[in-house]
């Protein structure tokens, strides 16, 4: 076994959380004074990415820094008690998350989400026994580059990248794992288009949950073909 750990997204992966931060996303702009706000499948767009770069964009390019840290903490009132919950595990995740830890892997969540409310959602789910760790992004913005905090839990874990695979739904996950030498396996169930996981050169695809665990072992396969060949030359 090659890939002994998988870091896994959260939002898009693990979890549908499409109306709990599209109904926070309106609740922000709202109280931003913003005239126009965009109906929620506008929003799904803002799925993936650190949300004070979502809310720069939404807000438009007279927004300053501090426009959008407000909308930030906007989002965090309605999202911290009601937002939160309004997430939908995708069928066949705990499944998947069995079969991983079954097989010998170690599971990690790495999200761009803070850490306070990842926890809050694994514990929802009931999760936590299928991962050894937990990681986020804090409330300041610190670690919402998923490429450094993926950095962080391969030197905090003291885990080689060689031994490592990434499970996510969008391009930041790819570019995430890519930037630290690991390979990514892209799920189509989540908010990334097939074109953005296209372009973005997933090394896999996973059209289910239950498709995850076959995706990583046939990417330790062509790695074993690669090394194989290599030694033939």
């Amino acid at each position: 076994m090659i890939f002994t750990h998988v870091f896994f997204d959260l939002d898009g992966t693990l979890s549908d959380p499409q109306l709990g931060i599209c109904g926070c996303i309106q609740y922000a702009l709202r109280k931003m004074g913003q005239e126009h706000i965009p109906e929620r499948h506008e929003l799904h767009w803002c799925i993936g990415p650190a949300l004070r770069e979502s809310f720069r964009t939404l807000l438009g390019d007279t927004a300053g820094s501090d426009d959008a840290e407000q909308a930030v903490a906007f989002y965090r009132e309605r999202f911290a008690d009601i937002g939160l919950f309004e997430n939908e595990l995708y069928a066949g995740i705990p499944e998947a998350l069995a079969t991983l830890q079954n097989d010998g892997r170690r599971l990690y969540l790495v999200t761009a989400k803070p850490i306070v409310y990842a926890e809050r959602i694994i514990a929802h789910f009931a999760l936590q026994p299928f991962f050894q760790a937990l990681y986020g992004s804090e409330l300041d913005g610190t670690f919402t580059d998923k490429s450094l905090l993926s950095a962080e839990v391969l030197r905090r874990e003291g885990i080689a990248p060689d031994n490592a695979v990434f499970v996510g739904d969008r391009r930041y996950d790819i570019e995430a794992a890519h930037d630290n030498g690991m390979p990514c396996v892209a799920v189509t169930y989540g908010y990334g288009s097939n074109d953005e996981l296209s372009q973005a050169n997933a090394d896999a695809i996973a059209d289910a949950p239950a498709d995850i665990p076959a995706a990583i072992r046939a990417l330790e396969q062509r790695r074993q073909q690669k090394h194989a060949n290599a030694k033939i030359r």
